[in-house]
């Protein structure tokens, strides 16, 4: 799904495993992929343990959905969220689901809605499970909405993990002269890794962390058609 799109998208926030400081930073990514239509958060607002989220409903016009904790260990809100999740997604007037929670109980949901064939973003701390990133086509942690006083512009080239990213995805879809587009590479990394995104190694884009990587060899072109984008394109260099 494009950004800046006009998709139609549900927002189901997991309240009781979101955090409200960074509700403004949440929903400014949230419109990069589409509209936010739907905007519910769930939990038990009869407690203190969701004050700080008060502010941010009216704010921002979100739904409270009241669920009370029937049973002390059990987590109804979640059950709530799915059930009003499965609701919307018969209705079939939704493009893609935002799941706000770093809880891996929404792991079976994400897959559920993109066996229907529609985008499932995911929200949650680095602390999210394993299988609720995965069962996701976006997931942004949430770490990186947070405001910070610089940008990072160290070199990133010694990072052995986010070598390995690069490198298998430069290789695989590069064309027979060992050159890809920088758009092309971006998007297999994403379809593979819902979770990379380059502002988890400090860089908002991803030209510029690929321009600090010192294995890479990077070439900007224009093309003769009118336009003045500069298009990346990389190479993996030869070892020397």
């Amino acid at each position: 799904m494009a950004e800046n799109s006009n998709s139609k998208l549900a927002v189901l926030i997991d309240a009781d495993n979101a955090q409200a400081s960074i509700c403004s930073e949440l929903l400014g990514e949230i419109s990069k992929f589409g509209v936010a239509n739907v905007k519910r958060a769930y939990g038990d607002w009869t407690t203190n343990n969701l004050k700080s989220w008060k502010e941010h409903l009216h704010k921002h016009a979100i739904q409270p959905i009241q669920q009370f904790s029937y049973t002390q260990g059990k987590n109804s809100t979640d059950s709530s969220l799915i059930i009003d999740a499965m609701d919307l997604l018969h209705e079939g007037k939704m493009d893609g689901f935002c799941l706000i929670s770093s809880d891996s109980d929404f792991t079976r949901l994400a897959n559920r809605i993109r066996e229907e064939g529609l985008f499932v973003y995911g929200f949650g701390e680095k602390k999210t499970p394993e299988p609720f990133v995965s069962a996701c086509d976006k997931f942004v942690y949430t770490e990186v909405l947070r405001k910070i006083e610089r940008q990072n512009t160290s070199d990133e080239s010694n990072n052995p993990e986010l070598k390995n990213i690069i490198l298998d995805a430069v290789n695989i879809v590069a064309k027979d002269d060992g050159w890809s587009s920088l758009s092309v590479v971006g998007g297999y990394i994403i379809k593979n890794i819902p979770s990379f995104d380059p502002r988890n190694y400090g860089y908002d884009k991803l030209g510029k962390l690929i321009k600090s990587l010192n294995y890479l060899d990077v070439d900007e072109r224009r093309f003769g058609d009118g336009s003045s984008n500069v298009h990346i394109y990389v190479k993996a260099k030869n070892p020397s």
